[in-house]
């Protein structure tokens, strides 16, 4: 009886220490995280490699629904509403899933999530459903999923396996968000000034209410090289090029004192543009 007990003792000790393993797994989960606009946009998803099989058309069958990596289906999450395909989807979870062919992928972003790959997947639950052209690219050996072509309202997610690349465009609305934060939150700070200033140059807007903002700016926060240099800029963008050389040389010279040789040569090759520009307007009769 007692030997008995000893074995059985020993048998799950040995299985306890066998549960207890941490294994690699072939195709490891992996997540993404990109803030499109002022949108967080997710992606996790689990990660196969090539491992010297051909990929599409045969590990991955052409014409045939893809969970698009392995093990579960892909979780696409979002923190506001944007477009993509043409459509516009509200903020949430959902899942990914893909149709490949030799010319033409289809994408699905699908209201149903984590669901074990492909099971479960209910077209009427599509929140959109469109096409993209598959391009080639350098070889990948684990599938990866990036974000590229980063502007202020849209990225492209980027799906990269073998020698094929899969792209898709994710646009967001900044703009109204951004216009009622401005509103809401300028207040005597030289921060919020300056950054309603550069905003209303960036997106090309009243030039006049940017170059009053960041005059502010600079009067409640002192002169600072990069208010300067975004100030200069307002002042070119409404043709005051005397106004803007001179406000670029302070700007050069306090960046000069700070050693940051980015901003000395932006501003060097400002200040030679657009004394070129005002050369050319006097030699027309023009003063400005």
């Amino acid at each position: 009886m007692k030997k008995v007990l000893i074995i059985c003792s020993l048998y799950l000790l040995i299985n306890g220490l066998q549960a207890q393993i941490s294994m690699p797994q072939p195709s490891p989960l992996g997540t993404i995280t990109q803030k499109v606009g002022l949108t967080d946009v997710s992606i996790t998803y689990s990660r196969p490699s090539a491992k010297g099989r051909k990929v599409f058309g045969d590990v991955v069958p052409y014409g045939e629904m893809w969970r698009t990596g392995a093990n579960r289906s892909v979780k696409f999450s979002i923190s506001d509403s944007v477009t993509i395909g043409g459509k516009k989807i509200g903020k949430g979870d959902y899942s990914l899933f893909t149709i490949p062919t030799e010319k033409e992928w289809t994408i699905i972003i699908n209201k149903a999530v984590d669901l074990s790959g492909t099971s479960g997947y209910k077209q009427e639950e599509d929140a959109v459903r469109f096409t993209v052209t598959p391009a080639t690219n350098q070889f990948t050996e684990t599938f990866t999923f990036n974000f590229g072509n980063l502007t202020n309202t849209s990225a492209d997610v980027e799906m990269l396996w073998e020698n094929t690349r899969i792209a898709f465009k994710i646009e967001v609305s900044v703009d109204d968000k951004v216009m009622k934060n401005i509103q809401t939150a300028l207040n005597p700070s030289a921060s919020s000034y300056y950054q309603a200033a550069r905003y209303y140059y960036e997106t090309d807007r009243d030039s006049k209410q940017a170059l009053d903002w960041v005059n502010k700016s600079l009067e409640i926060g002192g002169e600072k090289y990069w208010i300067l240099r975004v100030k200069s800029l307002i002042q070119a963008k409404l043709l005051d090029y005397q106004g803007a050389i001179a406000t670029a040389e302070k700007s050069k010279s306090l960046a000069q004192a700070d050693d940051d040789g980015a901003y000395v040569k932006m501003n060097e090759e400002s200040i030679k543009e657009w004394q070129a520009k005002l050369n050319q307007g006097n030699k027309g009769g023009k003063t400005k």
